[in-house]
């Protein structure tokens, strides 16, 4: 997930909405991009990994956990989706 991030983005926020949506299907939550463009503006890209030990996650499950991750930390965080 790549948004353009504010100054009062932390990324403790941003695994706190995360893990409210998918709990304890969520793996890990990593940042694997960063960088700032000549405007000024930094983007941040993240990748969450969802696993179950009790069983397999559908595509449809997690695109639909994906998806209300998007929207809730667009709404909650204040971050330009990219």
């Amino acid at each position: 997930m790549s948004f353009w991030i504010n100054d009062e983005f932390t990324e403790n926020n941003l695994c706190e909405v995360v893990r409210g949506i998918a709990g304890d299907l969520v793996e890990e939550v990593k940042l694997i991009d960063n960088f700032t463009n000549k405007k000024g503006m930094t983007s941040h890209c993240y990748r969450i990994a969802y696993r179950s030990m009790e069983r397999s996650l559908t595509d449809e499950e997690i695109n639909d956990m994906q998806w209300n991750v998007r929207e809730e930390v667009k709404s909650k965080l204040r971050v330009e989706l990219r």
